[in-house]
């Protein structure tokens, strides 16, 4: 039974699952959170990489993976300027799965390291799941806690590989289907090298592109993707 805490109500055309997400080179990450999500692989998987590169989409398809096989889960996304109290956490070790999007927001914080520490331990003594997030290795985070930074290297960890230009225009092809846009590929490789090449950039480029295909009911051409980067120069 789904957590009631949990924000996030999953459809079944929600576009954060694991079909909608280009893998890449990352098969062994995808694979491992698959299994994990659905109680059948590791006990807790730790994974890093850049901003954009997809860590929130994943957690959230391991959610909604757990939720296909009625598995109670929760997804906590943390945020530097918005850092809920740590008191989100009782009760949570009660979870088969939970996700936690940006671990290291919490390092050096003392109250929530402390806090998490205790769930920490009691969620695993239950033998439930725990997957982490982060922008960085755990070798590279700071925390007051030793033998919390030790506890976060028990299970697995894995980096996500970043995107070649070949795999990028892919990602950006898959992407833009999701939300009904059909590229082809003379289309998205004209975006990506007329467009800021990071991933977010990309992502809310293409909502740009979302809005004026409704808006004037035209294709996603190269001419309207023209005519959208002009008006961005413009203002």
């Amino acid at each position: 039974m789904m957590a009631t805490q949990h924000p996030l109500q999953f459809d079944y055309d929600t576009p954060y699952n694991f079909s909608s997400f280009y893998e890449g080179s990352n098969q062994e990450l995808i694979q491992q959170l698959q299994k994990c999500a659905t109680g059948n692989g590791e006990q807790q998987i730790f994974f890093w990489g850049n901003k954009g590169q997809g860590k929130s989409h994943l957690l959230q398809a391991c959610c909604y993976s757990a939720h296909q096989e009625q598995r109670s889960y929760f997804y906590l996304p943390l945020d530097a300027n918005n850092l809920p109290s740590p008191k989100i956490l009782e009760d949570l070790e009660k979870i088969q799965l939970v996700c936690i999007d940006n671990i290291e927001i919490i390092s050096g914080n003392k109250e929530w390291e402390l806090a998490f520490f205790k769930f920490y331990n009691q969620h695993r003594d239950l033998q439930n799941q725990l997957i982490m997030s982060a922008s960085k290795s755990i070798s590279a985070l700071n925390f007051l806690l030793p033998d919390l930074k030790t506890r976060l290297s028990w299970g697995l960890c894995l980096k996500i590989n970043a995107f070649n230009d070949e795999q990028r225009i892919a990602a950006l092809t898959k992407k833009a289907k999701t939300m009904g846009l059909e590229f082809t590929p003379r289309t998205a490789n004209y975006l990506l090298t007329r467009c800021v090449r990071d991933l977010p950039s990309l992502w809310n480029f293409l909502d740009k592109i979302d809005h004026a295909t409704l808006a004037e009911q035209r294709r996603p051409t190269i001419p309207l993707i023209r005519q959208i980067l002009q008006q961005d120069q413009d203002l």
